[in-house]
Parts: structure tokens; C-alpha cells; sequence
């Protein structure tokens, strides 16, 4: 119950932007509420005073024919309804509008949030959940706040105003019809939870199916390939099988209780109208009053029915809005300290002292990592799988903190600066290549969105991306598609090698820049970049040795450690463990030549 409230709490919260709003479609409840107790009198008069002749009275209406009141009632009666209508319609619009609005909002405060949260999060999470989260889950403020809270707000005028008329008419059917309304709430106490285990069930498996789906269409090259399209799809369909399994015992659940609410409410009708019959008998109400009655009483079980047969549904939007709770709740690992600083413009300098990092705390990837970078040096990052080469360029950019250490930029902890302007200051290409469903400009021009035409066009040249744009129809407006998979891999490399060209950066990360380009591709791009690389501090990540030989020092890397370093030349005549991994390549891509 406390959790329901903080929900409700929750919803009411989000709503107060739209105050002014909401108070228009109050007002048009209240309207609404008025006319629906007016509604009934022109059929009290047509039967009281046209049919059994009885006088008028307590009226305002001047004297008429039984011919000339009939036709007054029966023109109220249809002008009553349209003012209902056009309130319904303004009242409608103003609601869903709020409630959409609301969804908007819901829906950008998460996937903001998403965005802020840490690589470390979204490692952990499946692509699935969190898209069922934004595209779905999201839609449950709207069910509360439109079908659950409002309705109530607005029953509550009608059920008012309907109260005071009908207490007048008769207080002991007035009574008899209000005692189903505690039987609902014993109704809904029963099956609540019942609902909400359900429903979070239900989101939970459609959860997995869309995992299920996107794995297999995001790897839909490796099920091909290995000929795994049959398991593919019996994975596929006991997903959805459980799903559609889950929300079917959901919707049963959801029905009975519909079923059981039009039950009491039935019986409800029937009391009055047995009690209301005994009465007309005995002459303490007319049949007019009870013809009124009834059709107050039908007014009155309406929100009534709406509110507790809206309930289960409510219940099952509970738990979807929850989810997006939990989410909007997790804290983003790596943030902006208090007073943090804002760098400006870089010399470059970069310094890991006795860093020490784990993805799992428990296992360290790195165990003391300690060295010194001067601006403008090129430092290459080798070693073998595993080593903690990439994990040493993510802490660097901060995608993650170190457990124990620091990294230094200009002398500054990078933990002490904005992520802003420490991600400024760094041009990254990583491996595999990040393609964006869009055009090559666009791709391009993700590392600078201001960047000119110029320098667009500039930036593609040096990355040798010219004779790929000249062969695509659009040219650089040519759409590249989902992950870029209209590029091959050496492209879609040189679209991210592009990209950091433009962005101008006084530090380059290049996480094995070259592993995905040909031989011959690989020397052009590499010439590319050594004037961008001359000018600035820049960390290599290198899986082929032979590319680094013009690196001012090489760091080798093993079982989490600094083994050694120093230059190309220097590390081969040493024997060490560089030795080692360099002449084990060197024998691999010969073996692999037919040499």
C-alpha cells in the first residue's frame, strides 16, 4: 500500500507542470457533472406532468399545453446532450493532451538518464529491457494519471452532485446503492497483488523477447554463417510463447475481475430498483422520481465502473511505471564531482600513477599502473589479449574510475574536472568502428557538430574515405545504414578515423586503428594521421606491432602490469616479453602468407 501511494505520489508530482491544464479539464468534469443531473428531469416531466397531467410545480417555466411541454423536454433533452458532448470532447482532448505530454516527458528523463548512466551499467543491461522501458513502459504514467487518478478526481464532483440530488429523492435507495462500493474495495484488496505479480511477470518476459530478437538481428550475419537460424528461431518462439503466455493468464485475471465488478454493480441496480418498486407501490414515490432515480443511479455507477473497472489496468501500468523508476533511481557511476573544474585547453600532458581497475573489483585488469606522457608524445599501448590495453584508453576518457590510483591530465586529477570538457579534449577511435545509421556527413561530423563543409570534406580526404564517396551515389550524403553495414570494415574505420580528424582534439586515442583495413589501405590511412599525430599527444592502442615503429616509446602490457618499455628498436634487441609477442606475430602472418 505504501508503495502504491509513493507511486501515486510520483505520478501527482509530474503532473503539476500541467496545473492549468488540469484544472480546465476539471472544471469541464464539474460542467459535465451538472449537466449529467439535469439529464433525467425532462423524462421526469414528460411522465409526471405530460403523461399523468400532473401540475407543474417549483417551476420557472411559464404556463404551456401538455403538447407545448412535451416539445420543451424532448428540445432539452437533445440540447442537455450536446452541451455533454462538446464538454466530453474539450474535456477528452484536454486529458489525453496532458497525458501525452507526460509520456514525452517520462520518455526524455529516461533515456537522458540512460545516456548519463555508466558503460559499466550498460554492460550489465540488455538492449531489450531498457528499449521496452523507454518505448513501452513509459505509456503507464499516462494510464495512471488519465485513467486512474483523473477518473477519480471527477467521479468524485459527479458522484457528489449525484449524492445531494438523489438523497433528496430517496435516502434509502440512496444508501442501498452506495453499499456496493465497499464490496469493491474488499474486491480490488483481494486481487491487487495478484494483478501486480502478473503484470510485472508479463513486462518482464516481453522484456526478454526483444532481447531475444535484437541479439539475433544484430548477429544475423554470425547465425547465417554458422547455419543457427532453427535454434535462432525456437529461442525466438519459446519467448514469445511465454510472453503471449504470461500476458494471456494476465488479461483471464484482468477479465474476472471485470466480470466480478459488473456483478456487484448489478446487484446493486437490482436492490434499488426492487426497493424503488415497493415504494412507487405504496405511493411514497412517484414513478417519474423513480424513473429519475434510476437514471441518476445509472450516472452514479458510471464513474463508479470506470474507476474499479479501470483498476486492473491501473494495476498493471503500476508496474511498468515502476520500472521506469528503478531505473531513473540508479546513480551514474561516474559523474561530475562537486566544484568540478572545467579544462580548457590541453597541453596534453598524461599521467596514471598506481592505477588499479577491475570490471569486477574482485578480478583487477589493471594492478598498478604508473607512467608519464609529455604533450605531444606518441606513446603506443601493446600487449596481449586481455592485457588491459583498451580498459587503459576507457579510464583515460573516464568511462569508468579507477578502484585505486589516479590518472592526470596537465597536472589536474581528471576525477576534479567536468566529464564535458575532459571528453572536449579527447578525439577517440575504437574498435570495432561505431557507424551511425545515417550519412557519411553526418558521420563525420558526430566529432564536431559545428565542423564547415570544408573541413568536413578535408577530414574524409585524410582519411582516404574520397574514393569510397566518389563511388556512392549521394556522395557524402549517402545513407549508410543500421551500424553502417552499406560500408565494409575498412570503410566504416575510416569514417571513425574521420571523425576524429575533425574534432581537433589535443589528445587521440586510437584503439587499433588500422585492425580492420588491408595492408595497403592500412599504410594510406596511417599516412593520413601522422601530421595529426605530430601535433598532439597520442595513445595507440596497437594489436599490430609493425605499425609502431615510429612511436616515441612503446608500453608493453602483461597480466596487468607494466612489463617494460621503451622504443621499437630498443624493446626488440632487449629479448623481452615485446620480443616475444613480435617475433610470435611476425612467424603467424608468415605462416599465414604461405611464406
Amino acid at each position: 500500500m505504501r508503495q502504491s501511494l509513493a507511486l501515486y505520489g510520483e505520478v501527482m508530482r509530474r503532473m503539476r507542470p500541467y496545473l492549468g491544464r488540469l484544472t480546465l479539464a476539471i472544471a469541464g468534469a464539474t460542467a459535465a457533472a451538472l449537466v449529467e443531473v439535469l439529464k433525467p428531469w425532462p423524462l421526469k416531466i414528460v411522465i409526471d406532468n405530460v403523461l399523468r397531467g400532473a401540475p407543474l410545480t417549483e417551476s420557472r417555466l411559464p404556463p404551456m399545453s401538455s403538447g407545448g411541454l412535451l416539445t420543451a423536454c424532448c428540445i432539452g433533452l437533445v440540447v442537455l446532450y450536446g452541451i455533454l458532448g462538446i464538454i466530453t470532447v474539450v474535456e477528452s482532448y484536454i486529458t489525453i493532451s496532458i497525458g501525452q505530454r507526460m509520456v514525452n516527458d517520462l520518455r526524455a528523463r529516461l533515456f537522458e538518464h540512460l545516456q548519463r548512466l555508466s558503460l559499466s551499467f550498460h554492460r550489465r543491461r540488455e538492449i531489450g529491457d531498457l528499449m521496452v522501458r523507454i518505448a513501452y513502459d513509459t505509456f503507464s504514467i499516462q494510464t495512471i494519471a488519465i485513467s486512474g487518478l483523473f477518473p477519480v478526481l471527477s467521479a468524485m464532483v459527479l458522484l457528489a452532485g449525484m449524492f445531494i440530488v438523489m438523497v433528496r429523492v430517496d435516502h434509502t435507495l440512496t444508501l442501498t446503492a452506495l453499499a456496493v462500493v465497499p464490496l469493491l474495495f474488499i474486491l480490488i484488496a483481494l486481487i491487487s497483488s495478484r494483478i501486480d505479480r502478473l503484470a510485472t511477470g508479463a513486462r518482464v518476459w516481453e522484456s526478454r523477447l526483444y532481447t531475444v530478437a535484437h541479439q539475433a538481428l544484430a548477429a544475423i550475419h554470425v547465425v547465417q554463417a554458422f547455419s543457427r537460424e532453427s535454434d535462432s528461431y525456437d529461442e525466438f518462439m519459446r519467448s514469445s510463447t511465454e510472453s503471449l503466455g504470461q500476458t494471456l493468464r494476465l488479461y483471464i485475471f484482468q477479465t474476472i475481475y471485470t466480470g466480478a465488478v459488473s456483478v456487484l454493480i448489478a446487484g446493486g441496480t437490482a436492490a434499488v430498483i426492487y426497493l424503488g418498486a415497493r415504494h412507487v407501490m405504496v405511493g411514497t414515490l412517484t414513478i417519474g422520481e423513480l424513473v429519475v432515480f434510476t437514471a441518476y443511479l445509472a450516472s452514479l455507477y458510471a464513474p463508479v465502473n470506470q474507476i474499479f473497472q479501470t483498476w486492473g489496468v491501473v494495476e498493471t501500468a503500476k508496474a511498468g511505471f515502476r520500472r521506469c523508476l528503478e531505473l531513473l533511481e540508479m546513480e551514474p557511476e561516474v559523474t561530475d564531482r562537486p566544484g568540478a573544474r572545467i579544462l580548457g585547453n590541453a597541453r596534453g600532458a598524461i599521467e596514471f600513477d598506481q592505477v588499479v581497475f577491475g570490471y569486477d573489483p574482485a578480478h583487477p585488469v589493471l594492478k598498478g599502473i604508473s607512467m608519464h606522457i609529455e604533450p605531444g608524445e606518441r606513446v603506443a599501448i601493446v600487449g596481449s589479449s586481455g592485457a588491459g590495453k583498451s580498459t587503459v584508453a576507457s579510464l583515460l576518457a573516464r568511462f569508468y574510475e579507477p578502484q585505486a590510483g589516479s590518472i592526470r591530465v596537465d597536472g589536474f586529477d581528471i576525477r576534479d574536472l567536468t566529464l564535458e570538457s575532459l571528453r572536449r579534449s579527447l578525439a577517440l577511435v575504437l574498435q570495432p568502428p561505431l557507424v551511425l545509421s545515417s550519412t557519411i556527413r553526418a558521420n563525420i561530423a558526430l566529432g564536431r557538430p559545428g565542423a564547415s563543409e570544408r573541413e568536413i570534406a578535408n577530414a574524409a580526404r585524410m582519411a582516404r574515405l574520397d574514393p569510397v564517396v566518389a563511388a556512392m551515389p549521394h556522395g557524402i550524403d549517402e545513407l549508410v545504414g543500421q551500424g553502417g553495414h552499406s560500408l565494409s570494415e575498412g570503410e566504416a574505420q575510416r569514417v571513425t578515423i574521420a571523425r576524429a580528424l575533425v574534432k581537433n582534439a589535443p589528445i587521440l586515442i586510437m584503439d587499433e586503428p588500422t585492425s580492420a583495413l588491408d595492408n595497403e589501405t592500412e599504410t594510406l590511412v596511417m599516412a593520413a594521421v601522422q601530421e595529426l599525430m605530430r601535433a598532439r599527444t597520442t595513445l595507440v592502442i596497437a594489436h599490430r606491432l609493425s605499425t609502431i615503429r615510429d612511436a616515441n616509446r612503446i608500453v608493453v602490457l602483461h597480466n596487468g602490469k607494466i612489463e617494460e618499455q621503451g622504443t621499437f628498436d630498443d624493446l626488440l634487441a632487449r629479448g623481452g616479453f615485446f620480443s616475444y609477442l613480435y617475433n610470435l606475430q611476425s612467424f603467424s602472418e608468415t605462416a599465414a602468407s604461405g611464406g
